[in-house]
């Protein structure tokens, strides 16, 4: 487990900005070090936010596309193409424009895939999936990802953990399917905690100040049942990415806010 970090941006557009920046030379490292890299991707608007300042950023270019890994943290179980689905949002934001392979997309199925409505089966194909992609380095069925993204909710949820909710107690299975999601859609397939924690690096991305008592609440030691974000952390590395106006409830005297 790895001690929060917290870095508070001016506002939400410097943050995306800076988060791109970050994970560029986080993916350039990764790939001169192993060869390889991979990152978990999030949605929502501070995850597509990040995605669209990366497309736009010119040293994405120093990417070598065709040797990154994309996983999703979660996805609503909807119809391929769906504008609601994560990974149609990020295909809009950023996958669309560079070239990836497209092997090394590891999308979560929808409800008109193989397994039809059946979330709990398409949650354990992309749990197979993780395993098989795990090797004798990783820490059990998952990869150790170099940066996992996942974007903060005003509830504390991070990927479909939503406080209270039995996804949020998993501590066995890595991926699992999700019913009676408190907000829309109420089907969804997510990484649970367990599986979050494998990665090398975990990044929190929460802004706006519908977020400010949920950075405060998840920094503050509160349980990870209770919120689920406080739950998330990387192995060697946690870093909460946050503006002003999502840093404004936060203790002062152990997070204080510098500009960036």
């Amino acid at each position: 487990m790895s001690a929060p970090q917290v870095v508070v941006h001016r506002d939400k557009e410097l943050m995306a900005k800076a988060a791109a920046a970050r994970l560029i030379t986080k993916i350039v490292d990764a790939q001169a070090a192993r060869g390889s890299a991979s990152v978990v991707l999030t949605g929502g608007r501070n995850g597509n936010g990040l995605l669209a300042a990366l497309a736009e950023a010119p040293a994405r270019d120093a990417v070598d596309w065709s040797r990154l890994d994309l996983w999703w943290g979660d996805e609503r179980f909807l119809p391929e193409g769906d504008p609601e689905r994560n990974h149609t949002q990020a295909r809009e934001a950023l996958l669309d424009s560079v070239p990836l392979d497209p092997a090394r997309v590891h999308v979560m199925a929808p409800s008109d895939g193989g397994y039809g409505n059946d979330a709990d089966a398409a949650a354990e194909a992309y749990a197979a999936d993780l395993a098989a992609a795990a090797g004798p380095e990783d820490h059990g069925p998952v990869p150790s990802f170099d940066v996992l993204l996942l974007g903060v909710g005003p509830d504390t949820h991070v990927a479909s953990l939503f406080p209270e909710h039995p996804a949020a107690r998993e501590t066995e299975r890595t991926v699992v399917g999700v019913h009676g999601a408190p907000k829309p859609p109420p089907t969804r397939i997510s990484l649970t905690l367990p599986a979050i924690r494998a990665a090398r690096e975990v990044w929190l991305l929460a802004a706006g100040e519908d977020k400010a008592n949920a950075a405060a609440m998840a920094l503050s030691g509160a349980g990870e049942i209770q919120a689920p974000a406080a739950g998330a952390y990387g192995r060697s590395r946690t870093l909460w990415l946050l503006d002003e106006a999502a840093a404004s409830q936060l203790p002062r005297d152990l997070y204080p806010p510098a500009s960036a």
